[in-house]
């Protein structure tokens, strides 16, 4: 049995899980950034890098732990490369390839965006696919026809903001904090999700793709009116949780038409979510509906693995039993799509 280090820092959770090469997870463990970026109302590439760099060594240390292992016992790193913030990618790079070298064991690249769909693969405990598959997150928002865990081809995505990106621009417009998924989830719990006739864009359009920022603009003047160049948030009542609800049910009707579309379109009958949004409940039950109705089995994660982990990195294993290994200089790729 070959024991499997992993390492996340793509973007402001620092990351490490220990894993085999049977998909059994030893540890997973994350250290949250949010406090140090909820004043900015988002992610300030700077301060996480810096976080990161604290941070990995201790949440390294804690992952070997909890698996009860040490660095001898392991035989493989892994690391994600790609996409992401390009410093904060390089944290986790760098310690990857140094600790492959001082290992003397191989170095596996894998995939950000890749690995939220084989999350999904990860927590099902069986194969997946072929699937559609959705990543939703704070920075993408995309479709893919998924052949097999390493061959995917792209539907279509976001052509501006990503929906968790809108997520927390909505969050910040209402006052209500960051990171903006769960705080708009919990203040929409009490809101009128038809209050407001929010657009929902290329919802009827066979595109596969996706726009919010149209959006997140009709929310900032339904919010404030015309005049927003000295709008404060709202406060808390009805009018602050329509808002809230209303955004949310225009942001799951795309999300599950497009699934919808995508699974008709491609002929498959099995739709993989991942990605921080897909721990949003009501999207959860409204992709639940849908694919009852299509006849199509779902597959979405425990909210463990929506949001950035490095468990999920376990798609390494496929590429370590295909000898994909990566070159001692590989490099932080931020962009992919």
């Amino acid at each position: 049995m070959t024991h499997f280090l992993a390492i996340e820092t793509s973007c402001d959770e620092t990351a490490a899980a220990v894993f085999t090469d049977e998909l059994q997870v030893l540890s997973s463990v994350v250290a949250s950034q949010s406090d140090l970026h909820a004043r900015f109302g988002g992610v300030v590439p700077e301060i996480a890098s810096r976080a990161h760099l604290r941070n990995l060594l201790p949440v390294i240390d804690e992952a070997l732990s909890r698996a009860q292992l040490n660095l001898k016992d392991i035989g493989c790193v892994a690391v994600h490369n790609t996409p992401g913030l390009v410093g904060a990618l390089l944290v986790g790079v760098s310690a990857a390839k140094a600790l492959a070298l001082a290992l003397d064991v191989p170095l596996v690249a894998v995939n950000h965006i890749a690995s939220h769909i084989f999350a999904c693969r990860l927590a099902a405990g069986r194969d997946i696919f072929p699937c559609v598959g959705l990543v939703v997150s704070g920075g993408h928002t995309a479709l893919f026809s998924c052949d097999t865990a390493l061959s995917m081809t792209l539907l279509g995505g976001t052509r501006d903001d990503a929906a968790g990106e809108a997520f927390d621009k909505v969050a910040a417009i209402l006052g209500l904090g960051f990171p903006g998924g769960p705080a708009v989830e919990r203040e929409a719990a009490t809101g009128d999700p038809k209050a407001f006739d929010f657009p929902r864009s290329f919802i009827d359009d066979g595109r596969l793709e996706f726009s919010f920022s149209g959006l997140k603009t009709a929310v900032l003047y339904a919010c404030h009116g015309q005049d927003v160049s000295k709008a404060t948030p709202p406060p808390a009542g009805k009018k602050r949780a329509d808002l809230a609800a209303s955004f949310q049910s225009a942001v799951v009707d795309v999300l599950v038409m497009k699934c919808k579309q995508a699974l008709r379109k491609t002929g498959l009958k099995r739709l993989a979510v991942g990605g921080g949004v897909s721990a949003n409940k009501p999207l959860r039950f409204a992709l639940e509906v849908m694919c009852a109705k299509e006849g199509a089995e779902l597959f979405i994660p425990p909210l463990a693995l929506c949001t950035d982990n490095a468990a999920m990195a376990a798609l390494a294993v496929e590429k370590w039993k295909r000898g994909e290994f990566a070159p001692p200089d590989l490099d932080a790729e931020p962009n992919w799509l």
